[in-house]
């Protein structure tokens, strides 16, 4: 099992909205479990303005990551929706520097090959990682960071996730870690309420009456994303055969070395 988990993401809720349940799974199984957040979500909200809402979700997110049994998330303070802005051997940078100092034995992050992903923090901060993961092992890579004492690292695992089905190979049981996902959800209010009224708001502009359909827990925004976390843990789980499951495009070694691993006698 590993030792130390570092789960990369753009967001305050997107370690848990999407690897919550093996998140909280390795943190109750004796690893070291940390988050870092790249940007300050102040754009995820109809009612609350940018002024205020940064120091509402980095609180939400102290509050989630420890219902996970992770330690207080790291902030890196980028503007939320201005990730792509952000010089991309800076960001990279700042990856590569988590990963030297917290050498961890998995990475948790956004798949960067997976199609269709709309949202520009995401594909930047995926592709940051992806970048990082590849070349934190190279001493020349940032070698002022070898004069302040972070020496190179190489992660042996990747757990990347994506919506795109076809893109996993991976799915993790978190049948007795999904009370402590939905947990650490329900810490981010704000982002749930901004989540559920932005699906609602599209659907009755989609012609459907989604309050009728949801009954009381359109009241209840917490109610109707624990119904859609469960729709799609319990869906992921049947593919391997358990209540509840998240999925991942699961990563190693180089090709030709899990080749050579692949042939060798078992």
């Amino acid at each position: 099992m590993p030792k130390t988990v570092l789960a990369l993401v753009p967001h305050p809720d997107d370690a848990e909205f999407s690897a919550g349940g093996t998140l909280a799974k390795m943190a109750a199984e004796g690893a070291r479990v940390i988050i870092v957040v790249a940007t300050d979500g102040r754009c995820g909200s109809f009612t609350i303005g940018p002024e205020a809402l940064p120091a509402i979700r980095a609180e939400e997110a102290r509050r989630g990551a420890a219902a996970l049994g992770a330690e207080p998330p790291i902030f890196l303070g980028h503007p939320d929706l201005e990730l792509d802005k952000v010089t991309p051997g800076v960001l990279r940078e700042q990856v590569v520097r988590a990963i030297r100092q917290h050498r961890p034995d998995v990475v948790v992050a956004e798949d960067p090959f997976a199609p269709f992903e709309v949202h520009p923090d995401h594909r930047a901060m995926a592709w940051a990682v992806s970048d990082a993961v590849s070349f934190a092992p190279l001493p020349s890579m940032h070698p002022e960071h070898l004069q302040q004492g972070l020496e190179p690292h190489f992660v042996p695992e990747k757990y990347l996730y994506t919506e795109h089905v076809p893109s996993t190979n991976r799915v993790v049981d978190i049948s007795d870690n999904f009370a402590a996902k939905v947990a650490a959800m329900a810490e981010h209010k704000s982002q749930v309420e901004f989540l559920v009224e932005d699906v609602m708001r599209q659907a009755t502009l989609a012609g459907m009456d989604l309050r009728a359909l949801l009954g009381e827990m359109a009241s209840d925004p917490m109610a109707a994303l624990t119904w859609a976390l469960e729709s799609q843990a319990s869906e992921t789980g049947s593919r391997a055969g358990v209540r509840y499951g998240e999925a991942f495009r699961y990563v190693r070694f180089h090709p030709f070395v899990e080749g050579l691993l692949g042939a060798l006698p078992s």
